[in-house]
């Protein structure tokens, strides 16, 4: 419940105190690693799943890499926090080694609030902590250790008063005017045809946003008059979103959506267009949405576009499938490994000789 107190001195001032406290939930779950050593034997990526436990009506699992998340933290041991509702939720985390006593004694956090947008989305700490260090360790006894996950959820915010200022600095509206200009057509001075559609712009607003429109509009690419441009291999529908971020720097939520196709082709077309922060706003979440199904394509679009993050999300679905055999039986295997033999090579590597040499018998006869 709001409630403002104020005095003679501070209405006067036209303005008045208050607080905002954040509403938070928090909960622990405590994982027992037994027989350590046996899981030394786990390739490099590949992780134990703890029970589903619950905070706060929401379902979470910690995911233990005895031999770290990806090549890079091979000599680490790794700790994921993994999401297991549909329920969007802001939520900080801290893993715990517990000593002998059960007493909390080294740990990693979250600095501030991370998203936690749907489910299967993962976060946590690569270098947890180095496997040398560990094993020569307190934490580590009978072989056997115990590590606690403690996780605040943050609900929203409490609003204990107001606050009023006389002049209030307004937020920026920058994109709504810029918005204005593009809807409204105003001070137009450049076509840009897609196939059968018109779209009217701004040469200077394309090419203060993009380094390849400058380049076309006013650089050595330049053509003529540049009066109209054409654009091509794009559809109509992805290039007017694409516009509408140039000039606005948003991207509606329905203009993405579930359809991954439609995120796809915008992050091609920002990469194309030298368009940074709109290929990360795709490459984010094309990363959330990645399944065993959609996993190999998707690999492909990462590795041709180098998103690096988007790659590693694939390589994760990928390598938890467990064999090759399942791999070669997703959505887009055949694409993966005619589209990008090296990539192909690098994913096969990932698993041991004996099931390479029974896949690739299975690609001669499905061949």
């Amino acid at each position: 419940m709001a409630s403002t107190a104020s005095s003679p001195a501070v209405a006067a001032c036209g303005c008045s105190t208050s607080a905002i406290t954040t509403a938070t939930v928090t909960g622990s779950h405590v994982l027992r690693i037994n027989g350590y050593s046996d899981f030394r034997a786990f390739r490099v990526g590949s992780f134990i799943t703890a029970s589903m436990f619950e905070v706060a009506g929401r379902r979470w699992f910690l995911r233990y890499y005895p031999n770290g998340s990806d090549e890079e933290t091979a000599d680490c041991i790794s700790f994921f926090l993994v999401h297991g509702s549909r329920t969007r939720v802001r939520a900080q985390f801290m893993f715990s080694l517990l000593d002998p006593e059960g007493g909390p004694v080294y740990k990693k956090n979250t600095t501030c609030p991370i998203a936690f947008h749907d489910s299967r989305i993962v976060w946590g700490f690569p270098v947890f902590m180095k496997r040398e260090d560990f094993e020569k360790s307190k934490y580590l006894q009978d072989n056997c250790f115990r590590i606690v996950c403690d996780i605040t959820i943050v609900n929203g915010f409490h609003k204990e008063a107001t606050i009023q200022f006389v002049d209030t600095v307004p937020s920026s509206d920058l994109h709504q005017s810029l918005g204005w200009l593009l809807a409204t057509g105003t001070g137009v001075d450049v076509k840009l045809k897609v196939r059968d559609k018109i779209f009217l712009a701004h040469k200077n607003v394309l090419a203060a946003r993009s380094s390849v429109f400058f380049a076309e509009l006013f650089g050595p690419l330049k053509k003529g008059a540049t009066d109209l441009v054409e654009i091509h291999d794009m559809e109509p529908e992805v290039f007017k979103a694409m516009l509408d971020f140039i000039y606005t720097d948003t991207v509606p939520d329905a203009i993405m959506g579930e359809d991954i196709a439609m995120t796809q082709h915008l992050l091609v077309a920002a990469d194309r267009y030298d368009l940074k922060r709109l290929k990360l706003i795709c490459e984010y979440k094309l990363c959330s949405r990645v399944t065993r199904k959609t996993a190999a394509i998707t690999l492909v679009l990462a590795e041709q576009h180098g998103c690096h993050g988007l790659r590693r999300a694939c390589f994760a679905i990928l390598t938890s499938l467990g064999s090759l055999k399942a791999v070669v039986d997703t959505d887009g295997y055949d694409h993966l490994r005619r589209s990008c033999p090296s990539l192909h090579d690098e994913l096969v590597a990932k698993f041991d000789v004996s099931k390479r040499k029974k896949i690739r018998s299975f690609w001669c006869f499905s061949v």
